[in-house]
């Protein structure tokens, strides 16, 4: 199996967590769904992976920091407080079984957005290297296709006012 993450764009935070439990990257939408436009990028965390081609591109060093996020769902004032609490939850409940839904900042839009078409094959070759890849690497194509479509949703995104959004599934 693995992580699954899908990247998308939305309105605001509501419409980002409509139907939690629903993939956002979809070839055939299911009734009573949600259509988003999306990018299927399974492996490609935000905090990690994402983050160092964020680091790529803005030629900085990688730090974990680098891509800040904002937990939508499952909501935050809800989550559990203390060890009693969380062991209290349910088996089911999305705070240990998830999805997740994590609002990124408008500086990663905005810097996926900005991607010129002359680094596309230069960020690739970089980010094909970097340690996560080390055992698995990404099957030949994959990761320009998740950059072009990252940085096409970003375009979208920022001209339409709109966050990106990440959700995730275990």
């Amino acid at each position: 199996m693995g992580v699954f993450y899908d990247y998308y764009r939305a309105a605001n935070r509501q419409a980002a967590a409509e139907k939690p439990d629903s993939p956002r990257a979809v070839e055939k939408p299911m009734p009573g769904v949600p259509t988003f436009d999306a990018v299927d990028a399974k492996w490609i965390d935000p905090g990690v992976i994402l983050g160092q081609l964020i680091a790529l591109v803005r030629d900085v060093p990688f730090s974990l920091d680098l891509v800040q996020t904002i937990t939508i769902y499952p909501p935050p004032e809800g989550a559990p407080a203390t060890m009693e609490e969380w062991e209290a939850l349910p088996e089911d409940s999305p705070y240990k079984e998830g999805p997740g839904i994590e609002e990124l900042s408008a500086d990663v839009r905005d810097t996926l957005a900005g991607i010129p078409d002359t680094r596309l094959d230069e960020l690739v070759e970089h980010w094909e290297q970097i340690e996560e890849f080390a055992d698995v690497p990404p099957a030949d194509g994959y990761l320009l296709e998740v950059l072009t479509g990252l940085r096409g949703l970003a375009q979208r995104a920022q001209e339409g006012d709109q966050m990106i959004y990440c959700w995730v599934c275990v």
